[in-house]
C-alpha cells in the first residue's frame, strides 16, 4: 500500500456509522455473527508471559494453547501469527542507536520463531495437529513459509503457526497478519489483545472511555485509534478482511469469535 493511497484514505471524512457501546458486556460485542471458514489469529508476544514479564511463562503458554485448541475444535481452518515482544522489540532496540533497525528487526523475528515453536509443541502435547512455518529459512526447526503449502495444511485441518513476520525489516507482525490473511484468503482477522475491544481512549487512564461496537477502517485510520499499524489497516481495508479486536485472556473467547459470536469490536470495510 503506497503513501498516496494511505493519504487518500486518511482524508476521507468519518461517517456516523461507528456505534459506541458504553457499559456493554464483552459477550455482546461485535464478532461478525457467522461461522468463519478460515481464520487468521494474531497473538502478541506479550501473551506468552506474565504482564510486565519476559520470555515464556509455562502457565501463559498452557492458557494460549488451550484457547487455540478449543478454537480449532470449534471449527474452521486456523492460522496463527505470533509476535515476539516478550523477547525483543526491534524498534525499541534500534532506538538506542546501538543496532541498525534492519538488524534489530531480524532479531525480533527470531523471537517470534521461539514463540511459534513453543506453541507448536504445546499444541502437539494437547493432541492438536499443527505446523510451524517461518518467513525466514531455518529448516531445522520450522518449515519455510510457502503459500500453497500453508493452504494445504489448513485444508487438512492442521493449525498453522506463522513466525518471523513477513521476513523483512521495517514491517510489524500486525502487517504480517494482514498480509498472511490476504495470502491465505482468510474470512476474518482476529486480533487478540489485553482489553475487550477498541475504546475512544485508554480505559485504564480515562474512566469515561467508551468502547466501540463497530468501526470502519477509514474511521480507525482517521482517528489514529491504536488498533493495528496503518499499513495493516490499509491492507485489510483494501482486501475487505474484517478485523475483530477482543480480549483473549477471558477463557473461551477465541472459540466464541471463531463460532461467529458477537464479541469485542468489529472493524469492517464499511
Amino acid at each position: 500500500m503506497g503513501t498516496m493511497e494511505l493519504s487518500r484514505m486518511s482524508s476521507r471524512s468519518t461517517t456516523s456509522s461507528a456505534r459506541l457501546s458504553p457499559d456493554q458486556d464483552s459477550s455482546t460485542g461485535a464478532g461478525g455473527g457467522k461461522n468463519h471458514r478460515r481464520i487468521l489469529l494474531k497473538l502478541s508476544g506479550e501473551s506468552f508471559c506474565k504482564p510486565g514479564g519476559f520470555g515464556i511463562d509455562p502457565g501463559e503458554l498452557s492458557h494460549i494453547a488451550g484457547e487455540v485448541r478449543d478454537a480449532a475444535v470449534a471449527g474452521g481452518q486456523l492460522a496463527v501469527v505470533v509476535g515476539g515482544g516478550n523477547f525483543i522489540r526491534g524498534a525499541d532496540l534500534a532506538a538506542t542507536g546501538a543496532i541498525h533497525q534492519a538488524t534489530a528487526d531480524h532479531m525480533g523475528m527470531l523471537g517470534t520463531v521461539i514463540n511459534a515453536i513453543a506453541l507448536r509443541e504445546k499444541l502437539i502435547s494437547l493432541g492438536v495437529e499443527c505446523r510451524a512455518m517461518s518467513a525466514i529459512e531455518m529448516r531445522a526447526v520450522a518449515e519455510t513459509f510457502i503459500r500453497g503449502r500453508a493452504i494445504r495444511h489448513l485444508e487438512k485441518g492442521r493449525v498453522v503457526i506463522l513466525a518471523a513476520g513477513t521476513g523483512n525489516p521495517f514491517f510489524t507482525t500486525d502487517t504480517c497478519a494482514a498480509l498472511r490473511a490476504s495470502e491465505l484468503d482468510c474470512d476474518v482477522l482476529l486480533k487478540a489483545t489485553k482489553v475487550d475491544g477498541i475504546y475512544t481512549a485508554d480505559p485504564k487512564k480515562d474512566p469515561t472511555a467508551k468502547r466501540y461496537d463497530t468501526l470502519t477502517f477509514t474511521q480507525a485510520i482517521d482517528q489514529r485509534l491504536k488498533v493495528m499499524d496503518l499499513a495493516a489497516l490499509a491492507m485489510c481495508n483494501e482486501r475487505k478482511i474484517p478485523v475483530v479486536v477482543f480480549d483473549f485472556k477471558a477463557s473461551g473467547n477465541i472459540a466464541r469469535v471463531v463460532r461467529g459470536e458477537r464479541i469485542g469490536t468489529l472493524v469492517t470495510h464499511g
